[in-house]
């Protein structure tokens, strides 16, 4: 509850919790020093009439050892009569108690006596007597700095009042409270304007905030937004370290926004061609069914080449969904196989059916003498070497020479590079930029002389990845190279030594090798 008070009662804002900081220490500060004074200087005061007291001391025993027991003290001597001019203006005291009889005098700046009252000597019986010098408070006259000593059969008490200095210290503190209140006032003043002027780069920071909070972030490509000015990013200062940390923040947000935009563009994009690419067997399925209906009977000839066109579109469909499938499932992260693939002699069985279905291309191979193998699924390994022939097949002229090279990497590490370069015509810039990206084809037609569905380097680039490994093409006129890159197995004598003899062979109507 106490907290909760405490809470309540503290400013809400930065500024004004700073500033009752400040004037909270400049209080307490102004009260420690007004209470330190004080007493340093009743200490000083009191020090200075403590020299005062030997002198009063002095007289009263002489007084005490002339005089004659029971006869009462003397009202004037030197320098404490009438004539005094000397010691401290002050009233002095002098006292006596000689067969437990206490009498004594109070005499005053003038030196003009008064007898002290019954109470005042019945609190000089309790005063214990010794050479130490100590504060005593007698009813009616204040209070005294004086000593009790023993003389003969009597105890003599002298001292001088302490009333100028409590009247000189009660000044003091009467003086320090409107010199704290001015304090305090001033220090609340000046302590408002300067932590206003110091937070003012904080609240630019946080006007920064505030703008970009009311930007459209919601949807749309947001590009570049707003920042905190450089002159208020130095992460030297605690300001400067919330503007530096805001600013990456932002360029962290607007990355991911645009981010987002671009992968929902993908998605809008992916759905479009998908629709498209499975609508057009469909269309095809749907005219060919309708068309063998109209005839009756039936024509024989009619309705076999219309199966025969239902059946071509059926499996161009299930082709592409089935691209389609492995890409979700490649997506989502799913495990593929792990065996030992051997990687030459995959890269000889898929030349080998390019052969078979483009003669018209010269096919070459760059092979090492032993064996290079990778961990992997074998068949997806078998779809990316397929993929990349296919691709080459399809955007060369005939007569265009593909070489297809495995290899260790040239670098250090336990890698093998396969690569496929062709020197066709090559790859406009633009397309060499989308080349991974599903359904991306080297022109915007979609008619199925320009090529298959835009999957098949889309499905190199996943497959290679989740093998660990990476993927990239290099295009100019005459010469265009993929390479793909995979953690190898460690096996394999040319892999282990970094240097294997080659064997380039050249798949024509017959294979034939040359070393």
């Amino acid at each position: 509850m106490i907290s909760r008070l405490g809470r309540g009662l503290l400013p809400t804002s930065l500024t004004g919790r700073l500033v009752a900081t400040l004037v909270a220490v400049v209080v307490l500060t102004a009260l420690l020093l007004g209470v330190l004074t004080s007493l340093a200087t009743q200490r000083l005061l009191y020090a200075q009439l403590d020299h005062d007291v030997p002198n009063a001391m002095q007289f009263a025993r002489a007084q005490v050892m002339d005089r004659p027991a029971g006869s009462p003290l003397s009202d004037s001597g030197p320098g404490l009569g009438p004539e005094r001019h000397d010691g401290p203006r002050t009233e002095t005291l002098i006292a006596s108690i000689r067969d437990n009889v206490p009498t004594g005098r109070v005499l005053d700046e003038k030196g003009h006596p008064e007898r002290l009252s019954r109470a005042a000597l019945q609190r000089l019986r309790d005063v214990p007597v010794g050479g130490v010098t100590r504060t005593v408070d007698l009813p009616g006259y204040g209070s005294f700095r004086l000593q009790s000593k023993a003389f003969g059969d009597g105890v003599v008490l002298a001292g001088v009042s302490t009333r100028k200095v409590d009247e000189a210290v009660g000044w003091l503190l009467i003086l320090e409270i409107p010199l704290g209140i001015a304090a305090v006032t001033l220090a609340g003043l000046s302590g408002l304007w300067l932590v206003r002027r110091q937070l003012r780069p904080l609240r630019r920071v946080a006007a920064t905030a505030h703008k970009v909070s009311t930007l459209p972030l919601a949807s749309g490509e947001i590009g570049r937004t707003v920042r905190v000015p450089d002159s208020l990013t130095d992460e030297r200062t605690e300001v400067g370290a919330v503007g530096a940390a805001l600013n990456t923040l932002l360029a962290h947000v607007e990355q991911a926004l645009d981010e987002r935009h671009r992968s929902e563009q993908q998605v809008r994009q992916f759905v479009a061609d998908a629709s498209h690419e499975l609508r057009t067997p469909l269309s095809t399925i749907h005219g060919y069914a309708e068309l063998s209906r109209r005839r009756r009977p039936p024509d024989p000839d009619q309705l076999a080449q219309a199966m025969g066109k239902v059946e071509a579109e059926a499996t161009r469909m299930s082709t592409l969904v089935q691209d389609l499938l492995l890409l979700a499932r490649l997506d989502a992260g799913r495990p593929l196989a792990r065996d030992q693939v051997d990687l030459t002699k995959l890269v000889l069985e898929t030349v080998g059916d390019a052969r078979v279905v483009a003669p018209d291309h010269r096919w070459l191979m760059d092979l090492p003498d032993e064996p290079l193998e990778v961990m992997g699924d074998e068949q997806r390994l078998h779809q990316v070497v397929t993929n990349l022939l296919n691709n080459a097949r399809r955007h060369t002229p005939p007569g265009t020479s593909v070489r297809v090279a495995v290899a260790p990497a040239p670098t250090a590490g336990d890698d093998v590079v396969l690569s496929v370069t062709d020197d066709g015509p090559g790859m406009s810039p633009q397309v060499v930029r989308t080349a991974f990206e599903r359904f991306s084809r080297g022109d915007s037609s979609r008619t199925r002389e320009s090529g298959g569905a835009g999957l098949g380097l889309s499905l190199v680039q996943a497959i290679t990845t989740a093998h660990g490994g990476t993927v990239s093409v290099t295009s100019r006129l005459g010469r265009t190279r993929f390479e793909v890159r995979l953690p190898s197995t460690g096996r394999g004598g040319a892999h282990r030594s970094g240097q294997g003899r080659h064997q380039r062979l050249e798949v024509g109507p017959h294979l034939t090798g040359e070393r």
